[in-house]
């Protein structure tokens, strides 16, 4: 991959990850999606004696999945050590963008907003795949589209107005409607998408803008501006998001998109579309209507 596409820089994430848990980590949407995580594969009437965490920047996961019959072994991979120092089993230090397993080593891949950063998601979720055992499952959690709309919107509005142009300020986030078709595109079978749209009530912008500092999710963008923010600028846009955005008793809110991907490994018992024109009954008949030919008017 050249340098023209690649669009996080990951060594400031990794950065950042560390001042967070320097801080101590603000951890409540990570501790959200792994319990859903967790709801979701108790309904997967199956067994995974080996399941990897991938790229899930705490233990939140691996500590809910410990508890699961049905999980065997988990292996933790991060790219940071520091993330994996309390985990007690097998790990691997590998970034999320050049895994090191071989292929079919597991029955179960999860990750849990990580994968939203990674430079080329398609190639991801294809190595993601082809670490998968036929017939093993991928489950992932990134953040979706919608995800601090209302910053990006305030940021944009008093830079243009502040310093008479615009520099990007929130990365760009995965699209519920551009997930699924990745996930075909990495060969994935019976692929499901799905979104957990979140909303966080915030005393003031300053206090979102904390939260995510504790998250290490701050602008990771590699074309971002290097020039300091001014302080006129800051105001300027908590001021419009408090006027946009706030609440009648003063406070605002801010929007996390949840994205859930999932999908299997093919495998030849996975049930198969059937092909266009061999189906035995006519959907007419299924919805007790009359069939029109080609060509005729309803009504006519």
């Amino acid at each position: 991959m050249t340098n023209s596409h690649l669009i996080f820089d990951r060594k400031l994430i990794a950065a950042r990850a560390r001042r967070a848990r320097a801080l101590g980590p603000a951890t409540f949407l990570m501790e959200r999606a792994a319990g859903d995580l967790v709801e979701r594969l108790a309904a997967v009437l199956r067994e995974f004696p080996l399941a990897l965490d991938l790229g899930t920047p705490n233990d939140a996961v691996r500590n809910l999945l410990k508890g699961q019959r049905a999980i065997g072994s988990i292996v933790a991979a991060n790219a940071s050590a520091e993330s994996l120092a309390s985990h007690g089993g097998p790990k691997v230090v590998a970034d999320e963008e050049i895994l090191p397993f071989g292929n079919a080593s597991f029955e179960l891949i999860v990750s849990v907003l990580a994968l939203q950063a990674v430079n080329d998601l398609p190639g991801t979720l294809i190595q993601i795949r082809r670490a998968l055992k036929p017939d093993g499952l991928f489950m992932g959690a990134v953040f979706g589209g919608n995800t601090l709309t209302e910053l990006r919107e305030s940021f944009f509005s008093a830079e243009e107005e502040i310093e008479g142009g615009a520099s990007p300020r929130i990365a760009p986030f995965l699209e519920v409607r551009e997930a699924g078709g990745l996930l075909q595109r990495a060969g994935f079978a019976l692929p499901v998408v799905d979104v957990d749209n979140i909303t966080v009530r915030y005393a003031s912008p300053f206090s979102l803008m904390r939260d995510l500092r504790a998250m290490g999710a701050t602008n990771p963008l590699i074309e971002r501006r290097r020039k300091p923010l001014r302080r006129a600028t800051l105001v300027r846009a908590a001021e419009i998001y408090a006027e946009k955005f706030g609440e009648a008793d003063g406070k605002v809110r801010a929007t996390f998109d949840i994205v859930w991907l999932s999908g299997w490994a093919p495998h030849e018992s996975q049930q198969k579309p059937l092909a266009p024109g061999s189906a035995t009954a006519r959907l007419a008949d299924a919805l007790g209507t009359s069939e029109i030919p080609t060509g005729e008017k309803a009504g006519g």
